[in-house]
């Protein structure tokens, strides 16, 4: 059985059994690596990417369900000579420290300014409250998401 989905705009062709969390699926077939294994529970964030454009938690979403929509990772946002806005602001705020929670704080972010584009720093608290940063760079995520909101409106 395969199991076919929309990665990024591409699709994906997996032989894993469609109870498989998705996560595994983009990093073992896929070749996708942002998406990091944390808690295998769906507490810290650090294996999120977007699903039809919402903030989802890959490592207890089944392949077979996201077979039924549009999944988007880090490396779908930008590229290395084009970066998504997110991506340059936690560069020029210097929000990723050791970088394992990055890649689930850029998506959650992006989910967050694609409903919110204006967001205020309780909002951006609020919706990040889900990504845990052992590295304690919280502070420079939040204003990583503000200077990124203030230049997508621009």
């Amino acid at each position: 059985m395969t199991v076919s989905l929309d990665v990024n705009g591409k699709r994906v062709d997996s032989p894993a059994a469609p109870e498989t969390p998705l996560l595994y699926v983009l990093r073992n077939d896929a070749g996708l690596n942002a998406a990091k294994y944390g808690c295998g529970i769906a507490q810290c964030g650090a294996c999120t990417v977007l699903f039809d454009g919402q903030a989802t938690r890959s490592c207890v979403l089944p392949c077979g369900a996201a077979a039924q929509g549009k999944v988007t990772t880090l490396e779908g946002l930008g590229t290395a000579d084009r970066l998504h806005p997110l991506q340059r602001a936690f560069i020029a705020e210097q929000a990723a420290q050791c970088g394992y929670c990055s890649s689930g704080m850029i998506l959650s972010a992006k989910a967050l300014l694609d409903r919110n584009p204006k967001p205020t720093e309780d909002q951006i608290k609020e919706a990040m409250a889900g990504n845990l940063c052992r590295c304690g760079t919280h502070t420079r995520i939040v204003k990583a998401i503000q200077r990124a909101a203030r230049e997508m409106q621009s």
